[in-house]
């Protein structure tokens, strides 16, 4: 908590400095007044908008902002275009400082020519405001749109009579600040569709803007089980405290598995399949791990190699002869001890696709993961990364939001 207070407070720090530099700069523009009110409106908005994510953290309350565009706007803003605009900038001074020329005096601005210099330094102080904005408006129109998609998965190993066997795979939904109002429904209306022999969902039902439960069980109520129906928790889940979630969907008598295992036997088919899921990570009180206040008196799940590593083994060892197994983890890196404890198949969501990707391979994905979008194997071991229907943050590119079908078939 005290990490992400510090990070809005220096949002807000930014947003009021490169406010007073770029007024500074425009000043001398055409039309300064009408481009210093439009700049003003701009930035207040933004640091209004971080205020209020601050002021919610403290007092445990966000209250919902709209319309959903300026949430869209302060999320792109302070994530990518701020941080370049400053970069930018730096580089900018920075060559000027290695170059150590004079600069000939300038002159004064006509009504219908500016200097360079002002061309040059319009454009800086313009054009990451209206790139914002501009990348905005897709950001706010694809949020709650998402396709459908069938998948086959080859495997090695797969028992004759359960060839053909379905799964529909959703996660990552992310109900909260950016899931528009009528798209769970949507989404569990696709879903059943599917018609699938099993449903999985794998990991962040709710959003960490979610304060209640009931938003994620009345979607899990919207969905069909068909022959069997299990969960498994993602880091947003537990995001306040991992009892929050858990023990409210234990309660319910929701499937969720938390380094457990269900065994589904399906009409028509002899061999079992049998979930293994496995928590976030590791159950830690919060002051062991850095969270402070309220936070630091409740139990986090604190994700770590060791602590998946460890879940893996726990749930392998939950194995029953004679039942296929496949691996419910939230986080695809778990295809490595997946593969050591010899599982067949892993499950798995969280990346959403890389989210930001210019090509398959270049982007934010490879960046942050080892394995972030559709099919891996090592070993014997095959990894189904699904890009999740949800969205933390408003903007995908190459990164589409899906539901997939799953086909098993033989090898």
């Amino acid at each position: 908590m005290i990490k992400w207070l510090g990070m809005l407070l220096g949002w807000f720090l930014i947003d009021l400095i490169w406010w007073k530099v770029a007024d500074r700069r425009v000043r001398a523009w055409r039309r300064a007044r009408v481009w210093r009110i439009a700049l003003a409106v701009f930035i207040l908005l933004e640091a209004a908008y971080v205020a209020n994510l601050f002021i919610g953290s403290i007092f445990e309350h966000v209250p919902d902002v709209r319309p959903i565009y300026w949430p869209v706007t302060a999320y792109i803003w302070h994530l990518f275009l701020l941080p370049a605009s400053i970069l930018s900038y730096l580089i900018t001074k920075g060559i000027g400082l290695l170059k150590r020329k004079p600069n000939p005096p300038e002159t004064p601005p006509t009504e219908s020519r500016p200097t360079r210099r002002q061309v040059l330094a319009s454009m800086g102080v313009a054009l990451p405001p209206l790139i914002t904005a501009a990348i905005a408006v897709p950001g706010t129109l694809g949020l709650g749109q998402f396709r459908v998609r069938e998948v086959t998965l080859k495997l090695r190993g797969l028992p004759v009579d359960l060839d053909g066997l379905s799964i529909a795979h959703v996660t990552d939904l992310h109900i909260g600040r950016f899931l528009p109002e009528g798209t769970p429904q949507r989404i569990a209306e696709a879903t059943n569709a599917l018609q699938a022999d099993l449903v999985v969902f794998t990991g962040d039902l709710l959003d960490g803007s979610c304060e209640h439960q009931q938003p994620g069980m009345d979607f899990l109520k919207l969905l069909d089980p068909r022959g069997g129906l299990v969960m498994i928790e993602g880091n947003h889940d537990v995001m306040h405290g991992a009892f929050w979630f858990e023990k409210e969907y234990k309660n319910a008598g929701w499937p969720l598995l938390l380094d457990e295992s269900k065994v589904f036997k399906l009409r028509g088919r002899v061999t079992p399949v049998q979930m293994l899921g496995i928590t976030w990570g590791e159950l830690r009180i919060g002051s062991e791990i850095g969270e402070h206040g309220k936070s630091g008196k409740l139990m986090h799940r604190h994700p770590t190699d060791e602590a998946m590593a460890a879940s893996i083994q726990r749930v392998a060892a939950q194995r029953i002869d004679g039942a296929f197994p496949i691996l419910l983890a939230h986080h695809p890196h778990a295809l490595d001890p997946a593969a050591e404890a010899g599982l067949p198949l892993v499950l798995s969501g969280h990346t959403h696709g890389g989210q930001i990707m210019l090509t398959k391979n270049i982007g934010a994905g490879p960046l942050r993961f080892k394995y972030w979008a559709g099919e891996y194997e090592k070993g014997g071991t095959k990894l189904f990364v699904n890009n999740g229907v949800g969205n933390w943050f408003p903007l995908r590119v190459n990164a589409p939001s899906e539901i997939v079908k799953l086909v098993l078939r033989r090898a």
